[in-house]
């Protein structure tokens, strides 16, 4: 131990010390204390005694500090800075004790299939954690991330700015759903029959083009559009309409409905890859790297077991 700390010195002493040399003033430095001026005082005279120097000289109204006094002060407030530092900083992140809330954005399509095998993680690895759902889709994604509106995100992205991050997930494949009762397509449809029938579409512009209209410019008949891929199973159920769906989003609709029947698409379609998406100021945040890697291990699990594809 530093011998020291065996004598009467009251770290709280160098406290003092540092704002008055800050302010020059025992006045400004009770102040900024919340003491009296005699405490200040009596303050700088213990710490005089305990160092065995003088540390302050008059200078008209306030105090200017020996050469001692300099080199104190500039040892003292760079360790107190430390401390002080060191004392409101986090500790060690536990994710069984955490109670971080972490912003996420999802897509529509993302939303079904991927929220609850994620909270039922947490529930077991980070009990506390808590999270807010933001939809989000690839005209909105980059601003919800550079905003700082959500930490991270699942969705299709185009081009990123400088300051976020992504990760391919997966690429899955579209499917047509249908309603069997009502529409006779077969597993394996023809262009011809697939174009014959009316469908309903998911159109971020309000408008009636979907997917097939914007990635492969062909025209079908479109009776309805809707805006997210939530209505799309009630939709189709009971009638003769059609939807093209990413292959997950059509999983979860027939676990719902199950008859309704999914069909091969006869359309070389590919939509853009499902990445995690994050802002680079959260990239070091332990909470939500605690996030990331769970949604990775949740979407993993889902590839490997042929769910996805």
């Amino acid at each position: 131990m530093n011998p020291g700390y065996e004598r009467d010195l009251d770290l709280n002493l160098l406290r003092v010390f540092v704002v008055v040399g800050e302010t020059g003033s025992v006045t400004a430095a009770a102040r900024r204390l919340y003491l009296t001026q005699p405490a200040v005082s009596a303050a700088l005279r213990r710490l005089a005694t305990a160092v065995r120097a003088p540390l302050f000289l008059r200078a008209g109204r306030g105090l200017v500090l020996t050469e001692r006094g300099r080199q104190l002060f500039g040892s003292a407030r760079r360790h107190l800075e430390a401390l002080v530092e060191a004392a409101l900083s986090p500790g060690p992140f536990d994710a069984k004790t955490s109670e971080r809330t972490v912003r996420v954005g999802l897509s529509d399509s993302s939303e079904s299939w991927l929220l609850p095998p994620l909270l039922r993680t947490l529930e077991e690895e980070a009990p506390r954690m808590r999270l807010i759902v933001v939809p989000v889709q690839f005209r909105t994604v980059v601003e919800a991330l550079t905003s700082s509106r959500v930490d991270l995100a699942v969705a299709v992205a185009d081009e990123l700015p400088d300051g976020t991050e992504r990760r391919a997930l997966f690429r899955g494949k579209f499917v047509c759903l249908f309603d069997p009762r009502h529409a006779r397509l077969g597993a394996k449809p023809t262009l011809a029959r697939y174009l014959a029938h009316e469908h309903v579409v998911v159109s971020y512009n309000g408008d009636l083009r979907g997917i097939v209209e914007d990635m492969l410019s062909v025209r079908r008949k479109v009776r309805v559009s809707v805006p997210t891929f939530q209505a799309i199973g009630a939709v189709v159920d009971g009638s003769a309409l059609l939807a093209t769906v990413p292959a997950i989003v059509a999983r979860d609709i027939v676990s719902l409905r199950p008859h309704l029947r999914t069909a091969v698409l006869p359309l070389k379609l590919r939509g853009g890859p499902m990445e995690l998406l994050w802002r680079t100021a959260v990239g070091d945040d332990d909470a939500v790297r605690f996030v990331r890697d769970a949604v990775v291990r949740v979407v993993d699990e889902l590839t490997s077991s042929r769910r996805v594809a």
